[in-house]
């Protein structure tokens, strides 16, 4: 089976759920008119399941290994990567001032989307090398800016994200790498574990920005600096000077993601790596941050991409296994035909639906957040992105688990056996509620810094635009009660938890920390939900102004009521639970566990 992108639904959310046609009337995006944007889904497509998926099972076969102290990586990217920078396709959300194409995040999440169905390993390489392009223009010297952001934007140099050490983990006040100052720049020694791609052989050099010490800087996190160090030195004509200290020691034998270098970063085993500062001494976790805000949006995005590419696999399994009998059908049918695959397939289509969607509009308020003139529209938008990124982490990513599981299940026994290649996504996908923080620490972040900070004022605002939705299905006519229904017992029940948690928090300092997951899921869940109920609501307006495509339009209606019957019921459970306080959960003693 090879990857199909869908297509036909990104377009759809692009235009009637995410608001493409608004977007384009900022001045930053006057170009991406939805024929320009039409064009790039359409070709992004074509070579996803061309070009890159045919190397998924190749690479995961194949595995990365140290040799000569380099990383050697599946061999069939290396022609893959040589047609993904040719394409031009890594500038495609960058600033133009450095080369960039300067097209939307929305734009940019959906050709992320399809690269990451089609080989999710292959795709964490630019993905990361777009979060140091950000990290860089937003808080890089000037000179800094001039030599590494054109390189980098055009795929010829890669980025890597240097955190974790042995003794630390997500606790980042714990690192130990050193950074001397010498000489209008500075001696990086330590060694990091857990580098995605931290060295490979498809480009000539890779930059990597360090979290590190200097010998005065203050304790915990308040201490840590970033520092840009680049694994080939760059002379002041551009070219490549001498290998600088920084090499890989080892790569990680994983569960999933084999074609993706996981590595052993050791710096200054020969004196010390050379590496220059970025942003201010001592404030490096806040530069850091936003090149991990935009990971952790695209990671959120990994957990739609395998989803869709285990549902197309389980949805063809499904109209080609021919197994038993089912009702109105004589003699033995496809598999599709029992009632109980097809709740497993629509679970899987309404999920990847809710988080399509949940992303788009995600990437959506970034762009506004980063473009629009208007001070109150930016306001709205920052803030809304600012709630809604630790749920498109979080949520998206549990969802993944769950449906390439049911990925396998659709499959049965066979789903089992790697040669099938339905267990893989489930092996790849388990990694994504894990990195660029847990899924605790989204809920943290959400409960925390989200909710909590600003007395529960975006989520309020939020709840406010569900509720505007739950008034059109309302207005929509009988076909929409049921639809209605769900999504107003489910803001219903996100209000009530968001309430509860600021009335409790103050006086149980475990209300935090037990709700937080369930809050985040319940966020999840109710957002999903909405986001599909207008999309029902813009798929009607459509059928009543003849819109050709019926019978996707008609599908369209089905999922969403299929997730209001099937999916929104489990917002009063995540309630009921977020309500329960904390006093079960810290109850036992250690040795009772």
């Amino acid at each position: 089976m090879s990857y199909t992108a869908p297509i036909k639904d990104m377009r759809f959310v692009i235009n009637h759920i995410a608001g493409l046609e608004d977007l384009n009337r900022l001045e930053a995006f006057e170009a991406a008119t939805p024929d320009l944007v039409d064009t790039v889904l359409e070709e992004a497509g074509r070579f996803a399941g061309e070009v890159i998926a045919p190397t998924n099972w190749v690479g995961d076969q194949e595995g990365t290994r140290v040799e000569n102290g380099a990383v050697v990586v599946p061999e069939a990217f290396r022609d893959v990567y040589r047609q993904f920078q040719e394409g031009g396709w890594p500038a495609l959300p960058c600033n133009p001032e450095y080369d960039g194409q300067g097209l939307p995040h929305l734009v940019a999440t959906a050709a992320m989307e399809m690269w990451k169905s089609a080989n999710l390993a292959f795709s964490l390489c630019p993905m990361l090398t777009h979060g140091a392009v950000e990290a860089v223009e937003a808080h890089g010297t000037d000179a800094m800016r001039e030599r590494y952001l054109a390189k980098l934007i055009s795929g010829e140099w890669t980025g890597t994200m240097n955190l974790t050490e042995p003794q630390a983990g997500s606790d980042l006040a714990a690192i130990t790498t050193r950074a001397v100052p010498e000489d209008g720049h500075y001696r990086i020694t330590g060694r990091k574990i857990f580098i995605t791609w931290g060295d490979h052989d498809l480009t000539e050099n890779v930059i990597h920005l360090v979290l590190a010490r200097l010998p005065d800087a203050p304790e915990g996190v308040r201490g840590i600096s970033l520092f840009l160090v680049p694994k080939y030195l760059v002379n002041d004509d551009g070219s490549l000077g001498e290998h600088n200290d920084v090499y890989a020691a080892s790569v990680e034998h994983k569960l999933g993601i084999h074609g993706s270098p996981t590595c052993v970063m050791t710096y200054g085993d020969n004196g010390g790596a050379i590496g220059w500062l970025v942003g201010e001494e001592n404030k490096g976790l806040a530069c850091m941050f936003t090149m991990m805000n935009h990971a952790r949006l695209a990671v959120g995005v990994e957990g739609l991409s395998v989803s869709e590419a285990a549902y197309q696999r389980a949805r063809a399994y499904a109209v080609e296994r021919v197994q038993g009998q089912a009702p109105g059908h004589e003699g033995r049918v496809a598999i599709l035909h029992h009632p109980d695959v097809r709740r497993m397939l629509l679970t899987m289509k309404s999920g990847i639906e809710a988080m399509r969607a949940l992303a788009y509009v995600t990437a959506t308020s970034l762009d506004y957040a980063h473009h629009a003139s208007d001070d109150a529209q930016r306001a709205y938008h920052v803030a809304r992105v600012d709630l809604l990124t630790p749920v498109v982490k979080g949520w998206c990513t549990e969802v993944g688990q769950e449906l390439t599981s049911l990925g396998i299940q659709v499959h049965g026994g066979m789903g089992y056996v790697e040669e099938t290649g339905a267990a893989q996504y489930l092996r790849d996908a388990r990694i994504t509620t894990i990195y660029e923080g847990t899924t605790g620490i989204q809920a943290n972040d959400l409960a925390g810094r989200k909710v909590l900070r600003d007395g529960g004022e975006a989520m309020r605002s939020l709840i406010e635009d569900m509720r505007g939705t739950v008034a059109e299905l309302a207005e929509a006519g009988d076909e929409f009660t049921v639809l209605r229904g769900a999504l107003e017992e489910g803001v219903d029940a996100l209000r009530s938890a968001t309430e509860w948690l600021l009335e409790h928090a103050a006086s149980d300092p475990h209300a935090q920390g037990s709700a937080g997951v369930n809050l985040l899921m319940l966020t999840g869940t109710v957002a999903g939900g909405w986001l599909l109920a207008r999309g029902a609501l813009a798929a009607q307006a459509l059928l009543e102004g003849g819109a050709a495509d019926t019978e996707y339009l008609h599908a369209r209606k089905v999922t969403a009521r299929f997730f209001a019957e099937h999916w929104l019921p489990k917002a009063r459970a995540l309630q009921a639970a977020i309500e329960a306080g904390s006093e079960t959960l810290m109850v036992l003693e250690e040795s009772q566990f």
